[in-house]
């Protein structure tokens, strides 16, 4: 397929539009020099000039149609991955979406094809730039025109779509090989639909545009619908000349793709003539275009999968250690970092529940006494405990942090009861379940088992005011005896 067609002024710099054109017009060997010079300076840079998604991706175009699958595939991603920075807008962005949309298409991934290059038409449409809607609407176009052929259950839907599309791109640019090949494809929609008269008036008109330039995409586009034409018309030594000409000019630019199509046709025309000899050598071409085309296929297919797994790898690993960062090593919970970043969202979302978030902060009673008399060891034990003893007494949405030392916090976001009495309630289920613990096991007969002292706190959107109060009532339950829950107050007196 076709992906772009000469100048994109504004878009793609001027040396990745040589490429093209060499390309368009069969000069290959040309095109694989101007390519190689192209990323002489290093395959990924792009001048600041030029919006750098809309680059890669081209030149990921440019590099498929060359051969150069592992190298499309590294630009089409890296591309992807620019545009992927921020809202697509504006005329490059809409080329990019576009152009992902029409390799997926090329290599049958038609679901999510289609939806990019009809999102690219609407991004297009909304920037105001004119000749980027027209790029956008043929490439959707020529999609449905095929999709319309090889799926005769879809063909009415698809070739209206595709009708639409093309009456306006070929009314919105200027550009020769566009207007050529958009009114190619509008031709062979219109004969779709059953007006032969019509779709032969413009793909003539599509073929009298190329008298000046050799520009294949477009000739060859024509050339099949008058094929189609005359074959309708069952004037079938026409229809295998225009047939001929089609295949022709898709094996001068090596589009694989067209020439599985042409060749098909030609040989379906050749079979209904008689012309054993015309079918067979069409049938061959067919199926060396087809072995072209599973080929790089199956070599871009591995190369796609291949870096799908790397990616893959790479992307766990960096959630993994953003998890790792927001995670205290010893207990599992959240550390204070985790706390600072997830409570703002927990607490906007509460706000607009219209619920009462409330913060308990507790602290282990005596844990000095668990490190000198039972040893470090098992005061990391006693932690991973009362870690153990908050995920059962706690509901999933709540978040649970170890903030420092032996004190945790417990953020209540999701009460399904009476958020107004949630706090002290939670609260005194932790306190309870600590003070219940066996902790034989873990220290023996120490003579003062832990206890937690809990201050919690509610009212409150910000994570600091709700610390803030829940501290005061934390001093509040240590100097009233310890191993109980008070309210802190920011307005009351802790002594």
């Amino acid at each position: 397929m076709q992906l772009e067609d000469q100048p994109l002024v504004g878009h793609i710099p001027a040396q990745d539009r040589l490429v093209r054109h060499l390309l368009d017009t069969g000069a290959f060997a040309g095109a694989d020099a101007a390519f190689d010079e192209l990323l002489a300076g290093g395959s990924n840079y792009v001048d600041a000039r030029w919006v750098r998604s809309a680059v890669l991706v081209h030149r990921a175009m440019l590099a498929w149609r060359l051969g150069r699958i592992p190298l499309a595939l590294e630009l089409i991603t890296e591309g992807w991955t620019e545009l992927d920075t921020q809202p697509p807008s504006g005329g490059s962005a809409a080329h990019t979406v576009s152009m992902l949309g029409f390799l997926l298409e090329g290599i049958g991934r038609r679901g999510p094809a289609m939806d990019l290059m009809s999102l690219a038409v609407q991004i297009a449409r909304d920037s105001g730039d004119q000749e980027a809607l027209a790029h956008c609407q043929l490439r959707e176009g020529i999609s449905r025109v095929f999709r319309a052929a090889n799926q005769p259950e879809q063909a009415s839907h698809q070739f209206a779509a595709a009708r639409e599309l093309c009456e306006e791109a070929q009314s919105l640019t200027k550009l020769g090989g566009v207007k050529r090949t958009a009114l190619a494809c509008l031709a062979r929609s219109l004969a779709g639909m059953d007006d032969l008269e019509a779709a032969e008036r413009i793909a003539q008109e599509s073929l009298a545009l190329g008298n000046d330039t050799p520009e294949y995409y477009g000739a060859a586009m024509a050339n099949w619908v008058l094929a189609v034409i005359r074959r309708a018309q069952d004037v079938l030594t026409e229809a295998r000349t225009f047939a001929a000409r089609a295949l022709e000019s898709a094996e001068t630019i090596q589009e694989s793709f067209l020439m599985m199509r042409f060749s098909r046709e030609l040989a379906e025309i050749c079979r209904q003539l008689g012309d054993p000899v015309g079918e067979a050598a069409a049938l061959r071409r067919a199926v060396s275009a087809a072995v072209a085309a599973v080929d790089i296929l199956k070599e871009g297919l591995g190369q796609a999968l291949e870096q799908r797994r790397v990616a893959t790898q790479a992307q766990r690993m960096a959630m993994a250690a953003r998890e790792a960062a927001l995670r205290d090593p010893l207990t599992g919970l959240a550390n204070r970092l985790g706390l600072e970043r997830m409570a703002p969202v927990l607490l906007e979302r509460t706000a607009s529940a219209g619920r009462i978030p409330w913060l308990v902060l507790l602290d282990v009673d005596y844990f000095k006494d668990v490190n000198d008399f039972a040893g470090h060891t098992a005061g990391d034990v006693v932690l991973q405990e009362i870690a153990n003893l908050l995920r059962r007494e706690c509901r999933a949405g709540d978040l649970l942090c170890r903030w420092a030392g032996d004190e945790f916090v417990v953020l209540l976001v999701d009460a399904a009861e009476d958020s107004r009495e949630a706090g002290p309630r939670v609260a005194e289920r932790i306190r309870s379940a600590v003070n219940a613990h066996d902790w034989r096991l873990v220290l023996g007969r120490l003579e003062k088992k832990p206890t937690v002292s809990i201050g919690v706190s509610a009212g409150h959107h910000d994570l600091d005011q709700l610390f803030a109060a829940a501290d005061i009532g934390l001093y509040k339950a240590k100097r009233a005896g310890r191993n109980r829950v008070e309210t802190g107050e920011e307005d009351e007196d802790p002594d």
